[in-house]
């Protein structure tokens, strides 16, 4: 392996590699050493970037959290109908996911065992607490089924979204794109039925 210049390496793309590497290895199973390797620079490079590994992740889930918090603050998000605000934003999730999906899988896949990861986990539930305020004011104004448990169907509708990490493999395509958040908000608002 021939090693980079240093100069070649910013920031960005140092968290570029670390992402990948932390998604193939995990983040505890990843050292300093696969990142110097798999950078192409040594780790006294990869230490004039950054403090460490842990700063590494911490700006990869920012990032990823960033991307779904930024998402409440759209218009689409706080004007209209709650049933049309949580569609919104569950299109603009899958957007977001797709997006920044290597940044996305990571957040998904922290475990709680490191500072970093319980701030990510708890930036997380407070993004779902906020959608789940959603659905439940969309049930209270009469648009979704008020049979229906709100944290179940918050989780129901996640584990849909975020199933997309092991599955969905980037594409060119912009208008797929578009089509596969289109169908998830479809599937979770309108569902498989066939209207009668």
């Amino acid at each position: 392996m021939t090693t980079a210049r240093r100069d070649t390496y910013t920031p960005e793309t140092l968290l570029s590699v670390a992402v990948r590497v932390f998604n193939e290895r995990g983040y505890d199973g990843t050292s300093m050493e696969h990142l110097s390797k798999a950078a192409g620079i040594s780790k006294s490079s990869i230490y004039h970037h950054v403090t460490g590994k842990e700063e590494l992740l911490r700006r990869a889930v920012s990032r990823a959290i960033d991307g779904l918090f930024g998402i409440l603050e759209e218009p689409g998000a706080v004007r209209g109908r709650a049933v049309e605000r949580v569609e919104y934003v569950t299109r603009r999730t899958v957007e977001v996911l797709i997006a920044e999906l290597p940044y996305v899988t990571l957040l998904l896949r922290v475990r709680g065992n490191t500072a970093t990861e319980r701030w990510a986990m708890e930036r997380r539930r407070e993004f779902d607490h906020r959608v789940a305020e959603l659905l439940g004011a969309a049930a209270a104004e009469g648009d979704l089924r008020s049979d229906v448990d709100i944290r179940l169907a918050t989780r129901l509708l996640f584990g849909m979204i975020n199933s997309l990490v092991e599955w969905y493999r980037p594409h060119p395509d912009q208008t797929e794109r578009e089509q596969l958040a289109e169908t998830v908000v479809h599937l979770a608002f309108d569902g498989l039925r066939k209207a009668r």
